[in-house]
């Protein structure tokens, strides 16, 4: 099993999530508002009304041969709008 890692900013979350579900991803978890200290060099801070500038933790568990396909499907988002995604194996507890 496969465990993939999407950092986006939280106006693209919408985007992706369809995307991830057109791509076959079988589920996935969102985290919105997540900040750190990003490959930029700059702490990512969301502002607490709009919204804007905040960053959304997606994570989805799919079987290897699924991973592709979505993987394929989800890069040029990242590409696109900004975001990074990680990929590393996972096994049920």
């Amino acid at each position: 099993m496969k465990r993939l890692d999407l950092i986006v900013a939280e106006p693209e979350l919408e985007r992706l999530c369809g995307t991830l579900r057109q791509a076959g991803a079988p589920g996935y978890t969102v985290m919105r508002h997540v900040t750190g200290l990003g490959h930029g060099g700059t702490v990512s801070e969301g502002m607490d009304f709009s919204g804007f500038g905040a960053n959304a933790h997606v994570v989805v568990f799919c079987e290897a041969a699924q991973l592709e396909a979505i993987a394929t499907a989800v890069r040029p988002l990242l590409n696109h709008f900004g975001g990074v995604g990680f990929v590393a194996d996972a096994e049920p507890l």
